[in-house]
């Protein structure tokens, strides 16, 4: 398959992080009430975004991993992709991960007069669950019951890097199996009430992500292309219409509950089908698409960044007002603008310093482990 960057893919990222963003607002960015954000919260919330990322990383991921493991031709070749997929996303994933829940903590520590990041005692713990890839249980057994720390958003990270850790397992476990373990994988969930230790080991969208990743190679994939979207501004009003319907399905207006994440995790992987086909159906190319594409492939830095930044920006309130000097301080606006700024700055250096040089580090020692493996023994070598 190709590995070419999909510029749809790109900008369901920018829009499912941007939802994230939107959703951490209240409560992190702001403690006291902001009547247009409780009333725009009111009749529309933003948290799917998380799902939207799931549904994203099942597509993305398969659409690579199962044609390399499925070319394997002995149980040393698939253990070699294996460790060489792991590798990979350790590279991408960890040192920006492990980075920012060290800044936070130390944020904790030395910049925290306010208390905005949280307890120390809470913030170790929820350091060590994010570094040990356990935060979603942390997060599921903190639910109302005791403070998490300010690296909450870990959960969905610890999640995802599970699925990382054992797709590859399943690939191999399952063989010609593999597409019904996963529809009664989604199967079960559509129909269950999601309790917290539920709601963090949803993997419906993850696998409707993966199915989608291997119809996309069967004919058939190709005789459902939605082409009517080409028609004028039609993707786009399916694009918009598809975020509204589900930011009416995370509200609790939603009367069918029940089904609620169900009901997401589908009408997401509905928005990869359609930008699968690499057809700029949701977004015309322009600069708007541009600016999409820019803010998708920093989502990553910028999922990870924003609460940080957000509590760094009360923590600036907070010292201003202390100190009888002019602050952000009931001016929402402004506030915004300061936390917006900050997150695309740090966002821009943690992807150009951290980010892309990881990745291509590890993409060299996939490499180099590759070029050992098949190197020839030069004449007169001896075996040990």
């Amino acid at each position: 398959m190709s590995s070419k960057r999909i510029m749809d893919i790109e900008v369901l990222r920018a829009i499912a992080v941007l939802g994230v963003l939107f959703h951490h607002l209240q409560g992190s960015l702001f403690t006291d009430p902001v009547p247009l954000l409780e009333k725009a919260h009111g009749v529309a919330q933003t948290w799917w975004g998380v799902d939207l990322f799931f549904a994203i990383s099942g597509f993305v991921i398969a659409r690579s991993l199962i044609p390399q493991l499925q070319d394997c031709r002995s149980p040393r070749e698939y253990w070699q992709q294996t460790r060489n997929f792991w590798l990979r996303r350790a590279f991408r994933l960890l040192p920006s991960a492990w980075l920012w829940l060290a800044l936070m903590l130390l944020a904790c520590m030395f910049l925290n007069r306010s208390g905005a990041f949280g307890t120390l005692s809470a913030n170790l713990q929820a350091t060590l669950a994010g570094v040990l890839q356990y935060a979603n249980f942390r997060f599921a057994d903190s639910f109302f019951h005791y403070e998490y720390g300010s690296s909450f958003v870990y959960w969905s990270l610890a999640l995802e890097e599970q699925f990382y850790l054992l797709f590859p397992l399943l690939i191999v476990l399952c063989r010609k199996h593999l597409v019904w373990a996963l529809l009664a994988l989604v199967a079960v969930q559509l129909f269950t009430l999601r309790t917290p230790l539920l709601m963090v080991v949803r993997t419906d969208a993850l696998a409707l992500g993966v199915l989608l990743a291997i119809w996309s190679v069967q004919p058939g994939y190709r005789r459902w292309e939605p082409k009517f979207l080409r028609h004028g501004w039609a993707g786009l009003a399916v694009f918009i219409s598809a975020a509204l319907l589900l930011s009416f399905m995370a509200t609790d207006r939603f009367t069918f509950a029940p089904y609620r994440i169900g009901s997401i995790a589908v009408l997401s992987a509905l928005l990869v089908w359609i930008a699968s086909y690499n057809r700029d159906y949701l977004l015309p190319t322009g600069r708007l698409q541009r600016l999409m594409a820019w803010v998708g492939s920093r989502s990553y830095g910028i999922y990870l960044i924003h609460i940080p930044a957000y509590l760094l920006v009360r923590e600036l309130i907070f010292r201003l007002q202390g100190a009888g000097l002019p602050s952000p301080a009931g001016h929402p606006i402004v506030t915004l603008v300061l936390a917006f700024g900050l997150i695309v700055l740090l966002s821009e250096l943690n992807y150009r310093l951290i980010e892309m040089p990881m990745r291509n580090r590890g993409a060299a020692l996939v490499q180099r482990l590759g070029t050992s493996r098949t190197a020839v023994p030069s004449p007169g070598a001896t075996s040990c």
